[in-house]
């Protein structure tokens, strides 16, 4: 069975200053319950660190343990310095009780991935959609909520797809949709065609990769494949597989784990269409709307 990661609480500089942290103790050949007793530091809080949990590291605990493992002061400086950004606040702060707390983690983590690669086949992602196909998702999936409720978690949407436009580090993202999801109506067919074209639009963006698994791919892995995100970060920080469904999301994050998803998502990207050919084929799907 795979594991369940249990990354609630984590960012992603709270999980590298762990990780230099844990590999910092196991160099000096140290377990936790040996730096607890010698540091005061409790074995809880050290574990908390380690796995990023820790919410609000301090700048005295990264410096005291960082000189009780030996490090050097340029060393010492730079895990300070995650331990700050860790500390920082998140973009949709104070949205955060429109967001359940699995995907709010799961926002941290993507507001840092340097790549990010989708695989949806049921619905438009959620960074390609424009606010008519958001607002009429969340219309459909919380028909009791408030009007200012939906406006407010579309808008946080809208925010969110920024990653794929910002001028400084755009995140690289590659998009394999089912062609389902292309004649999938949702609210009225403007809507559709608008929706279709915006994302033939973000197509043609350099860093921005959309593509089609026609039907004619069949079943390619064999197996039902789930919507699922794999989330590649900079300095060699591990990647992370992020699933989402009605019953509950689930992070991936075993390295076993994630061969695993990576190597069934490379046989879907295998039998999609190319760049061009998906980016033709949506136009033509968002023609047909005219009708």
């Amino acid at each position: 069975m795979p594991r369940k990661a249990d990354l609630s609480g984590t960012t992603l500089p709270r999980r590298q200053l762990g990780r230099a942290l844990r590999d910092a103790r196991q160099a000096r050949g140290l377990t936790l319950d040996q730096v607890a007793a010698t540091t005061g530091v409790s074995r809880a809080t050290l574990s908390r660190i380690e796995l990023g949990q820790y919410e609000k590291v301090r700048d005295m605990e990264v410096d005291y343990l960082s000189r009780y493992y030996c490090l050097p002061d340029a060393r010492i400086q730079y895990l300070k310095a995650l331990a700050r950004q860790a500390n920082n606040r998140v973009w949709y702060h104070g949205h955060q009780h429109s967001i359940s707390p699995m995907f709010s983690t799961y926002l941290e983590m993507e507001s840092f991935a340097s790549e990010v690669w989708f695989y949806q086949p049921v619905f438009i992602p959620g960074l390609l959609q424009t606010a008519d196909y958001a607002r009429t998702l969340q219309r459909l999936g919380g028909s009791d909520d408030p009007p200012d409720e939906i406006d407010t978690r579309v808008d946080l949407r809208i925010q969110r797809a920024r990653i794929l436009t910002r001028p400084h580090l755009a995140v690289r993202a590659e998009f394999i949709l089912q062609e389902n999801v292309l004649y999938s109506v949702v609210g009225s067919g403007q809507i559709m065609r608008d929706q279709l074209r915006h994302i033939a639009d973000l197509s043609t963006r350099n860093n921005v990769t959309v593509r089609v698994l026609p039907f004619t791919a069949g079943i390619p892995t064999g197996i039902v494949m789930p919507p699922h995100i794999i989330l590649d970060f900079p300095d060699n920080e591990p990647s992370v597989v992020y699933t989402e469904a009605a019953m509950g999301s689930m992070f991936f994050e075993g390295d076993e784990e994630v061969k695993r998803i990576r190597a069934l998502h490379e046989t879907l990207r295998n039998a999609a269409l190319d760049e061009h050919a998906s980016r033709d084929r949506i136009r033509k799907i968002a023609r047909r709307y005219d009708q």
